[in-house]
């Protein structure tokens, strides 16, 4: 089986997400699966590449929905991982094929939408949200999430 170049990448950022790279981050339970009620972290995008706020701190093991505005004139995005899952995206998102869409553990963002994302954090593993738009990334277009 051959894959293309853009299923490839997902494989990729899907195979980081599984393989360790992120493995303090998974995805909520459905409303209604008797989890606790998610907290809410409102976030913003800007062409000034900035994630505000910059710092934010979360429960462990509660839902976390990050509600995320973007208030920019371009496509901004909102991914959060580890270090280590934060370099896989920005390899897979420098290609010429890459695309910003939505996947387990990140959001692509049009201007002026919002979206939600959640997420449960099992650990105290530091954990970032970035933006991989070429270029976002290397200009400062991160978050530290610290897991308390």
């Amino acid at each position: 089986m051959r894959l293309t170049r853009p299923a490839a990448l997902l494989l990729l950022v899907a195979l980081a997400a599984v393989t360790g790279c992120s493995s303090a981050v998974t995805q909520a339970p459905a409303a209604g699966s008797g989890a606790p009620s998610a907290t809410r972290v409102t976030v913003t995008l800007s062409d000034a590449l900035k994630i505000e706020p910059a710092q934010i701190n979360i429960p462990m093991g509660v839902p976390v929905t990050f509600v995320v505005t973007n208030k920019g004139t371009i496509d901004h995005e909102f991914f959060v991982g580890g270090e280590k899952a934060q370099a896989v995206h920005e390899k897979a998102m420098s290609g010429q094929m890459a695309m910003v869409m939505d996947e387990p553990t990140g959001i692509g963002v049009k201007p002026g939408q919002t979206k939600e994302l959640t997420l449960t954090f099992a650990d105290t593993t530091p954990v970032f949200g970035g933006c991989h738009i070429p270029g976002h990334y290397l200009a400062g277009m991160k978050a530290t999430i610290t897991v308390q």
